[in-house]
């Protein structure tokens, strides 16, 4: 791994985690503006769904916030961009549609075959 790749996939990684805080603080900044505002039970119970799938979303990202912040300790020690399970590269369009990913697309294939074949 060249500095030029090191130095690319820390900015990218990092730009990541920049926009999951930037969509964490607008979450909360909207939880508090909204409260109160509906004194029909229907448009609260509507706000009340709408502020759940939110938080779900919100879990989902931190969640992905936490493989970011792996990704980028795997840059940092050198093992970003290899396949965990058999040590070969990652091709490069899969690290650009998936950045957090650890495994290669053979790896993952079989994985996902694994679980099908377990979940029947």
């Amino acid at each position: 791994m060249d500095a030029q790749w090191k130095e690319r996939w820390t900015k990218r990684l990092n730009d990541m985690l920049l926009d999951l805080e930037g969509e964490a603080h607008q979450t909360i900044d909207g939880m508090r503006e909204g409260a109160g505002q509906f004194p029909d039970p229907t448009d609260r119970a509507t706000l009340e769904t709408d502020r759940n799938l939110t938080l779900r979303i919100r879990d989902r990202e931190r969640k992905l916030r936490d493989k970011v912040e792996e990704a980028l300790a795997r840059v940092q020690d050198g093992t970003f961009g290899l396949c965990e399970t058999c040590g070969d590269p990652i091709n490069e369009t899969r690290l650009e549609a998936r950045p957090v990913t650890t495994l290669c697309i053979n790896c993952k294939t079989a994985q996902e075959e694994a679980e099908s074949r377990h979940n029947k």
